[in-house]
């Protein structure tokens, strides 16, 4: 363990957080873009190129998402006692090595493989751990550096989904990957090692009474994680399949890029007016409309087949996903305080990332049943208005005050 692992009494300095902030907003934008939206853009090269089936090409990707979830919650855990030091220096090596065991796979069995690895890397490197960090290295003024944070890494799939596809025009899928390895390890490598060394302050005494084991079966934390997994599964199935849909409309791979590219976008614009929203919206009632916007905008892509409307929806709907994004990095916080954050946080977003993993799945498996991916879009923005409805029950007994507003 490393000295800047130990729990300190003392907090950084201003410099050290803007360093961190700094650090985190490139390593989150690199590995967002490398590890996870380069996938949909290759997806349908990997499957041509190599024989294998779609389905099966998808699954291993899933496996990444899936091995990231059962690692989250470990991770947390580790977070709240030593800071994210060794956790992301550790999982930013094993990225790019992991992304080259990809590039190699001479079958589909050692292709899941290596997925397998790169979800490990991604359950230490992505979103859950740099909320942690930011969230008790800023304390009070945590919502700030997350809004940054998730507005710069918002940019990764503006700028990697069309940087992929520029990559595989001129070469094959194993030589953009390797790559793209080797951007993740130029970038995170050092800026983890290096950018991360900051004292780990003590964990806040402000929280609710119960220990987080109680909280997470409390039933408000149980509506929360569900509400969150279906609204999660009917968003980020349009990632992977919105290119499916587009292609299904005679819509090019080219354009579709630029589509999925331009909802990375629409995520910036969606976390710019996000400390407002706090202000004047309550957690619950902001958790509802967030959720109804999940389920409008996803119908919506199944209802337009032009391609105007169709890229216009893609920027609205990431505009929502965006939103959805800080929603979930505050909602812990908002409800029962930081204190134990990591490892509420990391429970919370088990059932997030299983629901991410499965939702790419589900979605081609109902456009099969459905016979097309616009009914299929249909049917999961259906799940997107439950995952509204639950939210009305994420209120704790015991809402936590001082938040600027009320927990309803």
């Amino acid at each position: 363990m490393s000295d800047a692992d130990t729990v300190q009494p003392d907090s950084p300095t201003d410099a050290g957080l803007r360093r961190v902030l700094i650090t985190l907003c490139l390593t989150q934008i690199t590995s967002w873009g490398v590890l996870y939206y380069a996938f949909p853009v290759l997806s349908i090269q990997i499957s041509a190129q190599t024989g294998w089936s779609q389905p099966s090409v998808t699954a291993a990707f899933t496996g990444a998402l899936l091995t990231s979830a059962v690692l989250g919650i470990w991770v947390g855990r580790r977070l709240d006692r030593h800071g994210p030091h060794s956790i992301m220096s550790v999982g930013s090596v094993l990225g790019p090595v992991a992304l080259c065991a990809v590039a190699l796979a001479p079958n589909p069995v050692c292709f899941v493989a290596a997925w397998i690895a790169v979800g490990v890397a991604m359950g230490a490197v992505l979103y859950p751990p740099a909320f942690a960090a930011l969230t008790r290295w800023y304390g009070p003024r945590h919502v700030g550096a997350l809004t940054i944070l998730t507005l710069v890494a918002g940019l990764a799939s503006t700028v990697f989904a069309p940087l992929t596809a520029m990559l595989s025009d001129h070469l094959d899928w194993r030589t953009t990957y390797f790559v793209l390895a080797s951007v993740l390890a130029a970038v995170t490598v050092p800026a983890h090692v290096f950018g991360l060394r900051q004292p780990w302050p003590p964990a806040p005494d402000r929280h609710l009474v119960e220990s987080p084991t109680r909280t997470a079966r409390s039933r408000a934390f149980v509506m929360l994680t569900l509400s969150f997994a279906l609204a999660t599964c009917a968003s980020y199935a349009i990632i992977v399949n919105l290119i499916p849909l587009m292609a299904e409309s005679g819509i090019s791979t080219g354009v579709a890029a630029v589509a999925l590219g331009l909802g990375g976008a629409g995520q910036v614009l969606g976390r710019l007016g996000y400390r407002t929203l706090v202000r004047r919206v309550g957690v619950r009632a902001r958790t509802v409309l967030i959720f109804a916007g999940v389920a409008v905008t996803t119908a919506l892509l199944g209802v337009f087949t032009s391609p105007t409307a169709l890229i216009a929806v893609a920027v609205v709907a990431g505009f929502v996903r965006g939103v959805m994004t800080l929603l979930q990095a505050t909602a812990v916080t908002e409800r029962w305080g930081a204190t134990h954050y990591g490892h509420l946080s990391g429970i919370l977003s088990a059932p997030i990332a299983l629901s991410t993993a499965m939702g790419p799945w589900i979605g081609a498996a109902l456009a099969s049943a459905l016979n097309g991916y616009a009914p299929m879009f249909l049917v999961l923005g259906g799940v997107g208005v439950l995952a509204a409805l639950i939210a009305l029950a994420t209120r704790p007994r015991t809402p936590l005050a001082g938040n600027g507003v009320e927990a309803g």
